[in-house]
Protein backbone atom coordinates (compact mmCIF):
# COMPACT_ATOMS: atom_id res chain seq x y z
CA UNK A 1 0.00 0.00 0.00
CA UNK A 2 1.49 3.54 -0.90
CA UNK A 3 1.91 5.88 1.91
CA UNK A 4 0.24 9.35 2.03
CA UNK A 5 2.85 11.38 0.10
CA UNK A 6 3.50 8.88 -2.96
CA UNK A 7 -0.50 8.60 -2.91
CA UNK A 8 -0.39 12.64 -2.80
CA UNK A 9 1.94 12.87 -5.51
CA UNK A 10 -0.17 10.54 -7.90
CA UNK A 11 -3.43 12.09 -7.28
CA UNK A 12 -1.63 15.36 -8.09
CA UNK A 13 -0.21 13.81 -11.69
CA UNK A 14 -3.12 11.99 -12.93
CA UNK A 15 -5.55 15.48 -12.12
CA UNK A 16 -2.67 16.93 -14.29
CA UNK A 17 -1.70 19.49 -11.36
CA UNK A 18 1.95 18.42 -10.76
CA UNK A 19 4.31 20.95 -11.63
CA UNK A 20 7.17 19.54 -13.85
CA UNK A 21 10.67 21.13 -13.17
CA UNK A 22 13.20 19.93 -16.11
CA UNK A 23 16.54 20.50 -15.32
CA UNK A 24 19.01 21.17 -18.29
CA UNK A 25 17.35 22.97 -21.38
CA UNK A 26 19.64 21.10 -24.29
CA UNK A 27 18.48 18.41 -26.83
CA UNK A 28 17.60 16.70 -24.03
CA UNK A 29 15.59 18.76 -21.62
CA UNK A 30 13.62 21.02 -23.88
CA UNK A 31 12.12 18.96 -25.93
CA UNK A 32 10.90 16.82 -22.73
CA UNK A 33 9.88 20.46 -21.20
CA UNK A 34 8.03 21.49 -24.57
CA UNK A 35 6.28 17.72 -24.31
CA UNK A 36 5.12 18.01 -20.66
CA UNK A 37 3.57 21.57 -21.46
CA UNK A 38 2.08 20.38 -24.56
CA UNK A 39 0.38 17.38 -22.24
CA UNK A 40 -1.53 20.03 -20.07
CA UNK A 41 0.80 20.15 -16.93
CA UNK A 42 2.84 23.30 -15.57
CA UNK A 43 6.44 23.40 -16.57
CA UNK A 44 9.19 25.19 -14.90
CA UNK A 45 13.06 25.02 -17.09
CA UNK A 46 15.83 25.38 -15.37
CA UNK A 47 19.31 25.38 -16.84
CA UNK A 48 22.59 27.18 -15.80
CA UNK A 49 22.88 29.23 -19.03
CA UNK A 50 21.56 32.54 -18.59
CA UNK A 51 20.95 32.65 -22.38
CA UNK A 52 18.67 29.95 -22.79
CA UNK A 53 15.64 31.10 -20.62
CA UNK A 54 16.05 34.62 -21.97
CA UNK A 55 15.56 32.86 -25.69
CA UNK A 56 12.80 30.86 -24.93
CA UNK A 57 11.08 33.84 -22.75
CA UNK A 58 11.16 35.91 -26.30
CA UNK A 59 9.77 32.54 -27.74
CA UNK A 60 13.06 32.01 -30.12
CA UNK A 61 14.40 28.31 -30.12
CA UNK A 62 17.91 27.62 -29.98
CA UNK A 63 17.66 24.13 -31.56
CA UNK A 64 17.47 23.75 -35.20
CA UNK A 65 14.81 21.27 -35.45
CA UNK A 66 12.30 22.56 -32.88
CA UNK A 67 10.51 25.77 -34.24
CA UNK A 68 9.95 28.96 -32.48
CA UNK A 69 6.30 27.98 -32.90
CA UNK A 70 6.68 25.58 -30.78
CA UNK A 71 8.22 27.65 -28.00
CA UNK A 72 5.42 29.69 -28.54
CA UNK A 73 2.47 27.65 -27.78
CA UNK A 74 4.30 26.06 -24.34
CA UNK A 75 4.89 29.87 -23.23
CA UNK A 76 1.03 30.21 -24.01
CA UNK A 77 0.09 27.08 -21.90
CA UNK A 78 1.97 28.49 -18.82
CA UNK A 79 5.64 27.05 -19.79
CA UNK A 80 8.70 29.51 -18.25
CA UNK A 81 12.83 28.71 -17.67
CA UNK A 82 14.64 30.35 -15.16
CA UNK A 83 18.20 30.20 -13.69
CA UNK A 84 16.72 30.33 -10.06
CA UNK A 85 16.82 26.92 -8.50
CA UNK A 86 15.36 28.10 -5.59
CA UNK A 87 12.20 27.81 -7.42
CA UNK A 88 12.89 23.79 -7.50
CA UNK A 89 10.47 23.72 -4.33
CA UNK A 90 7.80 24.85 -6.78
CA UNK A 91 7.79 21.93 -8.54
CA UNK A 92 6.30 17.95 -7.72
CA UNK A 93 8.36 16.49 -10.19
CA UNK A 94 11.85 17.30 -10.75
CA UNK A 95 13.51 15.57 -14.46
CA UNK A 96 17.17 15.99 -14.18
CA UNK A 97 18.75 16.48 -17.92
CA UNK A 98 22.06 17.44 -17.97
CA UNK A 99 25.69 16.20 -19.74
CA UNK A 100 27.51 12.96 -18.47
CA UNK A 101 30.82 13.29 -20.48
CA UNK A 102 34.25 11.35 -20.13
CA UNK A 103 37.01 13.26 -18.60
CA UNK A 104 40.37 13.37 -20.33
CA UNK A 105 41.34 9.88 -19.01
CA UNK A 106 38.05 8.99 -20.61
CA UNK A 107 36.77 8.07 -16.88
CA UNK A 108 33.39 8.80 -16.56
CA UNK A 109 32.77 13.22 -15.23
CA UNK A 110 29.34 12.70 -13.34
CA UNK A 111 30.05 16.47 -12.05
CA UNK A 112 27.26 17.78 -14.09
CA UNK A 113 25.06 15.50 -12.44
CA UNK A 114 26.17 15.48 -8.21
CA UNK A 115 25.94 19.40 -8.65
CA UNK A 116 23.05 19.56 -9.82
CA UNK A 117 21.46 16.80 -6.92
CA UNK A 118 23.76 19.30 -4.64
CA UNK A 119 21.72 22.26 -6.13
CA UNK A 120 18.35 20.54 -5.63
CA UNK A 121 18.79 19.19 -2.16
CA UNK A 122 18.90 22.66 -0.57
CA UNK A 123 15.18 23.23 -2.40
CA UNK A 124 14.06 19.96 -2.05
CA UNK A 125 10.37 19.32 0.28
CA UNK A 126 8.58 16.13 0.89
CA UNK A 127 6.32 14.71 -1.58
CA UNK A 128 8.40 15.30 -4.51
CA UNK A 129 9.83 13.40 -7.13
CA UNK A 130 13.41 13.46 -8.50
CA UNK A 131 14.26 11.21 -11.90
CA UNK A 132 17.19 11.00 -13.92
CA UNK A 133 17.71 11.14 -17.19
CA UNK A 134 21.27 11.44 -17.95
CA UNK A 135 22.95 8.36 -19.29
CA UNK A 136 25.33 6.93 -16.69
CA UNK A 137 26.40 3.47 -15.43
CA UNK A 138 24.53 1.06 -13.37
CA UNK A 139 24.35 1.82 -10.06
CA UNK A 140 24.91 6.06 -10.22
CA UNK A 141 21.72 6.34 -9.01
CA UNK A 142 21.54 4.26 -6.00
CA UNK A 143 25.08 4.70 -5.25
CA UNK A 144 25.84 8.74 -5.85
CA UNK A 145 22.40 10.49 -6.36
CA UNK A 146 20.48 9.00 -3.49
CA UNK A 147 23.48 10.07 -0.68
CA UNK A 148 23.30 13.13 -2.18
CA UNK A 149 19.45 14.06 -2.41
CA UNK A 150 19.58 12.87 0.72
CA UNK A 151 21.38 15.73 2.63
CA UNK A 152 18.24 17.36 2.20
CA UNK A 153 17.09 15.24 5.28
CA UNK A 154 14.34 13.60 3.00
CA UNK A 155 14.08 9.81 3.06
CA UNK A 156 14.31 8.48 -0.78
CA UNK A 157 10.64 5.84 -0.92
CA UNK A 158 8.83 7.75 2.18
CA UNK A 159 8.88 11.44 1.82
CA UNK A 160 11.29 11.79 -1.77
CA UNK A 161 10.64 9.69 -5.07
CA UNK A 162 13.59 8.84 -7.02
CA UNK A 163 13.44 7.22 -10.28
CA UNK A 164 15.83 6.41 -13.55
CA UNK A 165 14.36 6.91 -16.60
CA UNK A 166 16.87 6.87 -19.73
CA UNK A 167 16.83 9.38 -22.23
CA UNK A 168 15.96 8.64 -25.77
CA UNK A 169 15.97 11.58 -28.30
CA UNK A 170 17.00 10.78 -31.57
CA UNK A 171 17.84 14.38 -32.73
CA UNK A 172 15.86 14.86 -36.09
CA UNK A 173 14.14 11.79 -36.55
CA UNK A 174 10.73 12.72 -38.50
CA UNK A 175 8.85 9.48 -37.34
CA UNK A 176 9.84 9.01 -33.30
CA UNK A 177 9.95 11.96 -31.04
CA UNK A 178 9.59 12.69 -27.37
CA UNK A 179 5.40 11.36 -27.07
CA UNK A 180 5.75 8.31 -29.23
CA UNK A 181 9.48 6.88 -27.87
CA UNK A 182 8.84 4.30 -24.96
CA UNK A 183 10.39 5.38 -21.60
CA UNK A 184 11.85 2.87 -19.02
CA UNK A 185 11.41 3.43 -15.31
CA UNK A 186 13.13 2.02 -12.77
CA UNK A 187 12.25 3.09 -9.39
CA UNK A 188 14.51 2.97 -5.69
CA UNK A 189 11.54 1.35 -4.28
CA UNK A 190 8.03 0.29 -5.61
CA UNK A 191 6.39 3.35 -4.78
CA UNK A 192 9.19 5.15 -6.41
CA UNK A 193 8.64 3.58 -9.89
CA UNK A 194 4.79 4.00 -8.79
CA UNK A 195 5.00 7.37 -9.23
CA UNK A 196 7.47 8.16 -12.05
CA UNK A 197 5.64 5.83 -14.87
CA UNK A 198 2.42 7.42 -13.34
CA UNK A 199 4.52 11.10 -14.21
CA UNK A 200 6.12 9.91 -17.72
CA UNK A 201 2.31 8.01 -18.88
CA UNK A 202 1.02 11.97 -18.89
CA UNK A 203 2.78 12.82 -21.62
CA UNK A 204 4.35 9.86 -23.45
CA UNK A 205 2.26 6.97 -24.85
CA UNK A 206 3.96 3.76 -24.25
CA UNK A 207 5.94 3.88 -20.41
CA UNK A 208 8.01 0.28 -19.57
CA UNK A 209 8.42 -0.25 -15.93
CA UNK A 210 11.73 -2.47 -15.04
CA UNK A 211 12.77 -3.91 -11.61
CA UNK A 212 15.33 -1.41 -10.73
CA UNK A 213 17.09 1.83 -11.27
CA UNK A 214 20.14 -0.52 -12.39
CA UNK A 215 18.45 -2.74 -14.90
CA UNK A 216 17.35 0.77 -16.94
CA UNK A 217 20.60 2.59 -16.44
CA UNK A 218 22.38 -0.76 -18.12
CA UNK A 219 19.15 -1.15 -20.49
CA UNK A 220 20.18 2.12 -22.11
CA UNK A 221 23.94 1.22 -21.93
CA UNK A 222 22.98 -1.53 -24.18
CA UNK A 223 20.76 0.44 -26.70
CA UNK A 224 24.01 2.37 -27.14
CA UNK A 225 26.73 -0.50 -27.18
CA UNK A 226 24.45 -2.90 -29.67
CA UNK A 227 24.94 0.76 -31.64
CA UNK A 228 28.32 1.45 -31.48
CA UNK A 229 29.18 -2.49 -31.80
CA UNK A 230 27.46 -2.58 -35.19
CA UNK A 231 28.86 0.64 -36.75
CA UNK A 232 32.26 -0.89 -35.68
CA UNK A 233 31.59 -3.71 -37.32
CA UNK A 234 30.29 -2.06 -40.48
CA UNK A 235 33.08 0.54 -40.65
CA UNK A 236 35.49 -2.40 -40.48
CA UNK A 237 33.66 -3.95 -43.56
CA UNK A 238 34.02 -0.93 -45.49
CA UNK A 239 37.78 -0.88 -45.16
CA UNK A 240 37.20 -4.64 -46.24
CA UNK A 241 34.84 -4.34 -48.96
CA UNK A 242 37.15 -1.11 -50.13
CA UNK A 243 40.22 -3.25 -50.97
CA UNK A 244 38.01 -5.88 -52.83
CA UNK A 245 36.41 -3.24 -55.04
CA UNK A 246 33.02 -3.72 -53.60
CA UNK A 247 30.14 -1.44 -52.88
CA UNK A 248 30.03 -1.87 -49.23
CA UNK A 249 26.51 0.27 -49.24
CA UNK A 250 25.30 -2.16 -51.87
CA UNK A 251 26.18 -4.90 -49.62
CA UNK A 252 24.34 -3.95 -46.61
CA UNK A 253 21.43 -3.10 -48.83
CA UNK A 254 21.25 -6.48 -50.36
CA UNK A 255 21.37 -8.00 -46.96
CA UNK A 256 18.73 -5.84 -45.40
CA UNK A 257 16.44 -8.22 -47.77
CA UNK A 258 16.60 -10.66 -45.28
CA UNK A 259 13.06 -9.87 -43.59
CA UNK A 260 14.65 -11.20 -40.37
CA UNK A 261 18.32 -11.49 -37.96
CA UNK A 262 19.42 -8.63 -39.67
CA UNK A 263 19.09 -4.76 -39.00
CA UNK A 264 21.16 -2.91 -41.63
CA UNK A 265 24.23 -0.27 -39.79
CA UNK A 266 25.81 2.02 -42.33
CA UNK A 267 29.28 3.39 -42.08
CA UNK A 268 30.33 6.87 -42.04
CA UNK A 269 33.49 8.99 -40.94
CA UNK A 270 33.42 7.80 -37.22
CA UNK A 271 30.90 8.60 -34.49
CA UNK A 272 29.41 11.55 -33.32
CA UNK A 273 26.75 13.00 -30.44
CA UNK A 274 26.55 12.96 -27.03
CA UNK A 275 25.90 9.06 -26.74
CA UNK A 276 26.87 6.83 -29.19
CA UNK A 277 31.28 8.04 -28.96
CA UNK A 278 30.99 8.04 -25.08
CA UNK A 279 28.34 5.63 -23.59
CA UNK A 280 29.47 2.68 -24.16
CA UNK A 281 32.95 3.52 -21.92
CA UNK A 282 30.94 4.07 -18.62
CA UNK A 283 30.59 0.51 -18.57
CA UNK A 284 33.81 -0.26 -19.54
CA UNK A 285 34.85 1.51 -16.58
CA UNK A 286 32.51 0.23 -14.22
CA UNK A 287 32.97 -3.06 -15.13
CA UNK A 288 36.39 -2.71 -14.32
CA UNK A 289 35.28 -2.98 -10.72
CA UNK A 290 33.84 -6.41 -10.94
CA UNK A 291 37.50 -7.36 -12.91
CA UNK A 292 35.70 -7.94 -15.99
CA UNK A 293 37.57 -6.66 -19.05
CA UNK A 294 34.87 -5.29 -22.05
CA UNK A 295 36.85 -6.70 -25.28
CA UNK A 296 34.29 -6.04 -27.57
CA UNK A 297 32.84 -2.85 -26.86
CA UNK A 298 36.61 -1.33 -26.72
CA UNK A 299 37.62 -3.14 -29.96
CA UNK A 300 34.32 -1.44 -31.45
CA UNK A 301 35.21 1.70 -29.87
CA UNK A 302 38.71 2.16 -31.60
CA UNK A 303 37.43 1.15 -34.82
CA UNK A 304 35.15 3.57 -34.73
CA UNK A 305 37.18 6.08 -33.75
CA UNK A 306 40.22 5.33 -36.05
CA UNK A 307 37.47 6.39 -38.98
CA UNK A 308 38.65 10.11 -39.38
CA UNK A 309 42.31 9.03 -39.81
CA UNK A 310 40.80 6.61 -42.43
CA UNK A 311 39.24 9.10 -44.15
CA UNK A 312 42.43 11.46 -44.32
CA UNK A 313 44.64 8.64 -45.35
CA UNK A 314 41.87 8.36 -48.22
CA UNK A 315 41.53 12.19 -49.30
CA UNK A 316 45.45 12.00 -49.51
CA UNK A 317 45.98 9.32 -51.41
CA UNK A 318 42.98 10.82 -53.96
CA UNK A 319 44.88 13.85 -54.05
CA UNK A 320 48.06 12.32 -54.92
CA UNK A 321 46.34 10.81 -57.18
CA UNK A 322 46.03 14.61 -59.02
CA UNK A 323 49.78 15.13 -58.08
CA UNK A 324 48.51 17.07 -55.10
CA UNK A 325 50.35 17.00 -51.11
CA UNK A 326 47.86 17.88 -48.50
CA UNK A 327 49.70 20.53 -47.36
CA UNK A 328 48.53 23.67 -49.04
CA UNK A 329 45.47 22.01 -50.43
CA UNK A 330 42.13 23.94 -50.38
CA UNK A 331 39.77 21.14 -47.82
CA UNK A 332 35.72 22.16 -48.39
CA UNK A 333 34.27 19.85 -45.30
CA UNK A 334 30.39 19.42 -45.96
CA UNK A 335 28.13 19.00 -42.48
CA UNK A 336 29.96 19.78 -39.21
CA UNK A 337 26.98 18.62 -37.39
CA UNK A 338 28.08 14.81 -36.10
CA UNK A 339 24.60 13.80 -38.33
CA UNK A 340 22.50 14.70 -40.82
CA UNK A 341 19.68 17.75 -40.46
CA UNK A 342 20.93 19.10 -37.08
CA UNK A 343 23.04 21.54 -35.41
CA UNK A 344 24.54 19.40 -32.85
CA UNK A 345 28.48 19.66 -32.90
CA UNK A 346 28.76 17.12 -29.78
CA UNK A 347 31.86 14.28 -30.65
CA UNK A 348 31.42 15.75 -34.50
CA UNK A 349 34.07 13.25 -36.01
CA UNK A 350 34.01 16.30 -38.78
CA UNK A 351 36.05 18.40 -36.15
CA UNK A 352 38.79 15.58 -35.90
CA UNK A 353 38.66 16.22 -39.83
CA UNK A 354 39.22 19.70 -40.01
CA UNK A 355 42.24 19.39 -36.84
CA UNK A 356 43.72 16.74 -38.94
CA UNK A 357 43.74 18.69 -42.22
CA UNK A 358 45.16 21.37 -40.20
CA UNK A 359 47.78 19.89 -39.01
CA UNK A 360 48.78 18.49 -41.93
CA UNK A 361 48.99 22.29 -43.51
CA UNK A 362 46.15 21.97 -45.49
CA UNK A 363 43.72 25.10 -46.13
CA UNK A 364 40.29 23.85 -44.43
CA UNK A 365 36.84 25.45 -45.06
CA UNK A 366 33.65 24.37 -44.31
CA UNK A 367 30.01 24.95 -45.34
CA UNK A 368 26.76 24.08 -42.90
CA UNK A 369 23.65 25.36 -43.56
CA UNK A 370 23.01 24.70 -39.39
CA UNK A 371 25.91 25.57 -37.80
CA UNK A 372 27.08 29.18 -38.77
CA UNK A 373 30.04 29.29 -36.64
CA UNK A 374 31.95 26.74 -34.63
CA UNK A 375 31.56 28.29 -30.87
CA UNK A 376 34.69 27.67 -28.90
CA UNK A 377 34.87 24.03 -27.74
CA UNK A 378 36.11 22.08 -24.77
CA UNK A 379 39.03 20.81 -27.22
CA UNK A 380 39.96 24.41 -28.12
CA UNK A 381 38.48 27.20 -30.26
CA UNK A 382 38.90 26.29 -34.19
CA UNK A 383 37.44 29.65 -35.31
CA UNK A 384 36.09 29.08 -38.32
CA UNK A 385 32.85 30.38 -40.11
CA UNK A 386 30.38 28.26 -42.25
CA UNK A 387 30.89 29.41 -46.31
CA UNK A 388 28.15 29.64 -49.04
CA UNK A 389 28.30 26.61 -51.05
CA UNK A 390 28.90 28.20 -54.36
CA UNK A 391 29.50 26.44 -57.40
CA UNK A 392 32.71 28.70 -57.39
CA UNK A 393 33.79 27.67 -53.71
CA UNK A 394 33.51 23.86 -54.99
CA UNK A 395 35.19 24.39 -57.97
CA UNK A 396 38.11 25.97 -56.14
CA UNK A 397 38.46 23.39 -53.73
CA UNK A 398 40.84 21.14 -54.36
CA UNK A 399 39.09 18.16 -52.35
CA UNK A 400 35.10 18.39 -50.78
CA UNK A 401 34.92 15.74 -47.66
CA UNK A 402 31.07 15.09 -47.24
CA UNK A 403 31.19 14.37 -43.90
CA UNK A 404 27.35 15.00 -42.65
CA UNK A 405 24.65 14.43 -45.65
CA UNK A 406 22.49 17.42 -44.54
CA UNK A 407 19.71 17.17 -47.09
CA UNK A 408 20.21 20.81 -47.60
CA UNK A 409 22.80 20.42 -50.06
CA UNK A 410 22.34 19.95 -53.60
CA UNK A 411 24.18 16.99 -54.90
CA UNK A 412 24.14 16.92 -58.58
CA UNK A 413 25.57 20.65 -58.27
CA UNK A 414 28.32 18.78 -56.07
CA UNK A 415 29.31 16.27 -57.92
CA UNK A 416 29.26 18.50 -60.98
CA UNK A 417 31.40 21.35 -59.55
CA UNK A 418 33.73 19.76 -57.50
CA UNK A 419 36.66 18.16 -58.87
CA UNK A 420 37.08 15.59 -55.99
CA UNK A 421 34.46 14.57 -53.91
CA UNK A 422 35.41 12.28 -50.84
CA UNK A 423 31.89 10.68 -49.78
CA UNK A 424 32.24 9.14 -46.24
CA UNK A 425 28.52 8.64 -46.31
CA UNK A 426 27.43 6.47 -49.51
CA UNK A 427 25.74 9.61 -50.66
CA UNK A 428 26.54 8.77 -54.04
CA UNK A 429 25.72 5.33 -55.64
CA UNK A 430 26.37 5.61 -59.03
CA UNK A 431 30.15 5.65 -59.87
CA UNK A 432 31.77 8.92 -61.14
CA UNK A 433 35.58 9.68 -61.94
CA UNK A 434 35.75 12.43 -59.47
CA UNK A 435 33.80 10.60 -56.33
CA UNK A 436 36.02 8.69 -53.75
CA UNK A 437 34.43 6.12 -51.24
CA UNK A 438 35.65 6.81 -47.67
Amino acid sequence: MMNSHSQKLLDKIHSRQATVGVVGLGYVGLPLALRFAEAGLPVIGFDIDPEKPRKLAAGRSYINYIPDAAIGAALARGFTATTDFARCGEADALIICVPTPLDRHREPDLSYVLDTASELSRHLRPGQLVSLESTTYPGTTDEELLPVLEQSGLKVGENLFLVYSPERQDPGNQKFDTHNIPKLVGGITPDCCAVGQALYAAAVERVVPVSSTRVAELAKLLENIHRAVNIGLVNELKIVADRMGIDIFEVIDAAATKPFGFVPYYPGPGLGGHCIPIDPFYLTWKAREYGVHTRFIELAGEINHAMPDYVVRKTIDALNGQGKAARGARILILGIAYKKNVDDLRESPALELVERFQQLGAEVSYSDPHIPVIPPLRRGHIGLSSVDLSPQHLAASDAVILAADHDAFDYAVIAEQARLVIDTRGRYRAPRANIVRA
